[in-house]
């Protein structure tokens, strides 16, 4: 399965992944109440980026992560944070503890749990009037858009399954999708801050990155070797070694009603 290609590659997914912006943090944590007595668990932590900076935050985290090698990791960053418990299994099949959580969080990585499960679990999880708190991530136009748009040819080239003309869109075009918490009576009170984040990375830096991302790890290895080639050249000969990638994170925050 593509969710579980992250753990091949678990020391470079925490080295190159980014954190999350310092004000999207600081929302979470206000919108949420969050609080030294907080109890939150965390679907699908990855390494611990946005683990490290909850704990700041004092509260009481237990962190459920798929792979054995991502969970090793996310221990390891998070040693010095007593009140974290990273838990390797996978959260659809996880026997939910009997005390309820004040708050779920999940950072990029909601799209991968099973949508017949996802949000009905995350609710039996919570106490009435806890929070659901999802990170969705966009990849958009902005920054390097020069480098952005002649990278599509080293995409057409080397990934068979890229649309011709595929171009990222400006955070403006991008529209939140709620229906899957609004649709969902446990649910109400569905509301999304948006938060965008520039990230300028060397060219090893950037393919270190890029080998974090699932589609990319899923080529074989001729392709992914060609197509991770022409964008080095592309970066080196054209924009001086060094590009700036646009994010736009989305804070999804739903509040669990009374049953």
């Amino acid at each position: 399965m593509l969710r579980e290609t992250f753990n091949e590659a678990a020391e470079l997914y925490d080295r190159a992944r980014p954190s999350y912006p310092p004000a999207l943090v600081g929302e979470l944590a206000r919108v949420t109440g969050l609080a030294p007595e907080s109890r939150v668990l965390e679907v699908g932590p990855g390494t611990g980026q946005l683990t490290h900076a909850l704990a700041e935050f004092g509260c009481h985290i237990t962190a459920v992560e798929l792979g054995d090698a991502m969970a090793s990791v996310a221990r390891r960053r998070l040693a010095g944070f007593p009140r974290v418990d990273v838990r390797n299994a996978e959260f659809e099949r996880w026997p939910l503890p009997a005390e309820p959580f004040d708050l779920v969080a999940c950072a990029t990585a909601f799209h991968w749990i099973d949508p017949a499960v996802r949000v009905e679990k995350a609710a039996d999880a919570l106490r009435a009037g806890g929070r659901l708190a999802v990170v969705v991530t966009h990849h958009v136009a902005g920054g390097t858009t020069d480098f952005f748009a002649r990278a599509q040819d080293c995409y057409e080239r080397w990934d068979p399954a890229t649309p011709p003309g595929l171009r990222l869109r400006p955070s403006s075009e991008i529209f939140s999708d709620l229906d899957e918490f609004r649709n969902c009576p446990r649910f109400g009170d569905v509301t999304v801050t948006r938060f965008e984040q520039d990230i300028t990375r060397t060219t090893d830096q950037y393919i270190d990155v890029l080998l974090t991302y699932s589609g990319h790890r899923a080529l074989d290895s001729t392709r992914r070797e060609g197509l991770l080639a022409c964008i080095r050249q592309l970066i080196e000969t054209r924009h001086g070694g060094r590009v700036t990638k646009r994010y736009l994170h989305e804070l999804i925050v739903a509040t669990r009603v009374t049953p």
